[in-house]
């Protein structure tokens, strides 16, 4: 979850009274995060990446002066237009086709200020922009540059300028090849012949979008006036972005401007565009999912206290959301922020009506049984993420593909599929751990998703100089006889790319045939993918066969 790392005094600041440190970090976990650290003056907080529009101490202190009641209700900025223009070249539509600017006036940018601005946009970059290929933003001093400004796309050798964090000038094609953040980003503009950039009326190069901004237009402490761009390939997604940053800003008293989108074939709009979406609530609807009888007036008095703007038409309350808002996208979206205006503490649980006795599943048993098993072994348990992705699933372990549940809108590209193995988790931890004294030996049971049904698997990994198909062999057969199958179970040889032919075996019931697991020594390519460098022994069993 995203890290928000705050001054307590600037939050003060910007909410305008001093709520006192102990409240505040008391009450913040009630609006969905966890206080991760104080000390002294600084706040950590995680939230969950639902909320793009909290991930900056303004948006902190913007949804606390509406959940403390000092003032509730849906927020208001006001937009003034600037009539500077923005040319959206026809070029650009094959590369990066979305733009949308915004003007912010009159800042006073402070070490706090510049400090969460640039926290708020790499934040951004990671999480919406799904690291700068879906979004990506730049911000500017726009004093700095003569409007109007043009967008479009050019030959990477056609273009040169001084990308931050470099005093050299550099063409396009240098930037990817020779910069940090080139090298880093290059893989988002790969296969396209031209690439986009974002000029001024001189032809002043004020961003080379996804990659860098050039250092003419580099944020300072003298900074007044700041020029805003959101680049990506969602229109939807940009805009909102937009909308988080101008607004964040304008918590500090900054006044906003609007900059006139000119698109090929389409008429010209404005942006940023702080019209608020409405949404129907069935108050009976959000009763019976919180399990509390709550009149219609308390209902949108909890709405209030989420920053909406709610009130009842006939039999419903017409809900009004913010436009920084990216995560209601469903009427159970509101019922939940209902529950939360109202107070998660202030909901009391309900006794059965029927008396039952139950007992422990014979799954979930032999379950606790395999790890009681393993940590007897001496072997310590680990717990990895159930979300992974193609390259640790599949072409770290030598597989060029694989089926997996595909996430339909992962958060990051880092989280793409649901886990099929336990295997490619436990070697990541070693890779993790790989600086501390060897041997580690390391299992998880755990969850994995084959065929679209959950299976629950069993793994284990040693690694050490002498680490061994032997090895291996003996953990796995003391493993099926402290779990009662010893003598009932074939071992056969095993044809998995990344186990060693020869030193590898599948184990399968003797009656029936039906496959247990497997185990054996890694494939030296699996154990270089993963950047270790001593043999790795392991076995991986299904319990549901078991």
């Amino acid at each position: 979850m995203p890290v928000i790392s705050f001054s307590y005094n600037d939050f003060t600041e910007i909410l305008g009274k001093d709520l006192g440190k102990e409240k505040l970090i008391e009450r913040i976990p009630m609006i969905g995060c966890e206080v991760a650290r104080v000390e002294g003056d600084q706040i950590d907080v995680e939230f969950f990446p639902n909320r793009p529009d909290l991930y900056c101490v303004e948006g902190i202190a913007r949804a606390m002066k509406a959940f403390f009641g000092l003032k509730p209700g849906m927020p208001k900025y006001e937009v003034n237009d600037s009539n500077i223009d923005m040319e959206i070249d026809p070029s650009v539509v094959e590369v990066r086709p979305f733009l949308v600017c915004g003007i912010v006036r009159d800042m006073k940018l402070t070490d706090d200020t510049v400090k969460s601005l640039m926290d708020m946009q790499e934040k951004l970059h990671l999480t919406v922009g799904r690291k700068r290929k879906k979004v990506s933003v730049g911000v500017h001093d726009l004093d700095k540059v003569r409007p109007p400004f043009t967008y479009k796309a050019v030959k990477p050798e056609s273009v040169s300028f001084v990308p931050l964090a470099s005093t050299e000038k550099m063409t396009l094609k240098e930037i990817l090849e020779r910069h940090e953040k080139g090298k880093e980003y290059a893989s988002i503009l790969d296969g396209h012949p031209q690439y986009p950039v974002i000029l001024d009326k001189e032809g002043s190069v004020l961003s080379f979008p996804p990659i860098i901004n050039g250092t003419l237009t580099q944020v300072t402490n003298e900074t007044k006036n700041l020029f805003l761009d959101v680049t990506g390939t969602d229109y939807g997604t940009i805009s909102v972005t937009l909308n988080i940053i101008s607004t964040a800003l304008a918590e500090r008293g900054c006044r906003l401007e609007s900059v006139v989108m000119r698109y090929p074939k389409r008429a010209p709009f404005r942006t940023p565009s702080l019209l608020s979406k409405k949404k129907a609530l069935d108050p009976k609807y959000a009763c019976k999912l919180i399990g509390k009888e709550l009149s219609v007036k308390e209902i949108i008095e909890c709405l209030h206290r989420m920053m909406y703007e709610a009130k009842q038409v006939d039999d419903r309350i017409e809900v009004g959301i913010p436009a920084f808002r990216a995560d209601v996208l469903h009427e159970v979206d509101l019922v939940e922020d209902v529950a939360i205006g109202h107070s998660y503490h202030k909901l009391t649980g309900t006794l059965p009506k029927a008396m039952t006795f139950g007992r422990e599943l014979a799954g979930e048993f032999r379950f606790e049984r395999a790890r009681q098993v393993m940590i007897g072994l001496g072997y310590h348990e680990m717990m990895s993420f159930a979300l992974t992705n193609r390259k640790k699933q599949f072409e770290n372990m030598g597989e060029k593909s694989g089926k997996a549940v595909e996430l339909q809108n992962p958060v990051t590209e880092d989280q793409t599929i649901v886990r099929v193995s336990l295997l490619p988790s436990l070697l990541e931890l070693l890779k993790i751990n790989k600086h501390h004294e060897h041997p580690h030996k390391i299992f998880e049971a755990g969850e994995v998703a084959v065929d679209t049904g959950n299976e629950r698997h069993l793994s284990a990994v040693f690694i050490h100089a002498r680490a061994n198909f032997t090895e291996a062999k003996s953990l796995s057969e003391a493993v099926m006889r402290e779990m009662g199958l010893e003598g009932l179970y074939l071992e056969k040889p095993c044809t998995k790319p990344f186990l060693i032919k020869g030193r590898s075996a599948t184990v399968v019931l003797e009656k029936g045939g039906r496959e247990l697991g497997i185990f054996g020594e890694l494939h030296p390519k699996v154990i270089t993918a993963f950047e270790l460098s001593h043999p790795v022994g392991m076995f991986e069993f299904n319990l549901e066969n078991w």
